[in-house]
């Protein structure tokens, strides 16, 4: 099993997203920042590791918001996500692009299925 966290992070009824590089499983699709948890790592500890790796930012981790797990065909992944505040400007650091989505525009766009 495979766990990562995700951040949930909205400001003005928007949700801050990135989309996964060409590449990497699931390439194309949008998500919430974030991403595997290390051996030893603690959730809160993963989250502000790969923001600042992935978005350059730093962030202030809240609540477990939601928790799934899925299985990819062999590959079975626990996500967690987790109610997160930006201090400071997010700016993609791995050639990702990166969006502030609206709300009512989220069911609109392709998400990995867990």
């Amino acid at each position: 099993m495979i766990a990562v966290v995700a951040a949930i992070i909205e400001h003005d009824d928007r949700f801050l997203l990135t989309r996964r590089q060409k590449g990497v499983h699931l390439e194309g699709l949008w998500e919430f920042p974030g991403g595997k948890i290390d051996a030893g790592e603690t959730h809160a500890g993963a989250l502000v590791r790969e923001l600042r790796e992935e978005l350059d930012v730093d962030v202030d981790v809240g609540g477990l918001r939601f928790h799934t797990t899925h299985d990819y065909g062999g590959r079975v992944v626990a996500l967690y996500f987790y109610q997160c505040a930006l201090r400071g400007a997010p700016r993609p650091m791995l050639g990702q692009q990166m969006r502030w989505v609206p709300r009512a525009e989220l069911a609109a766009l392709g998400f990995p299925p867990a």
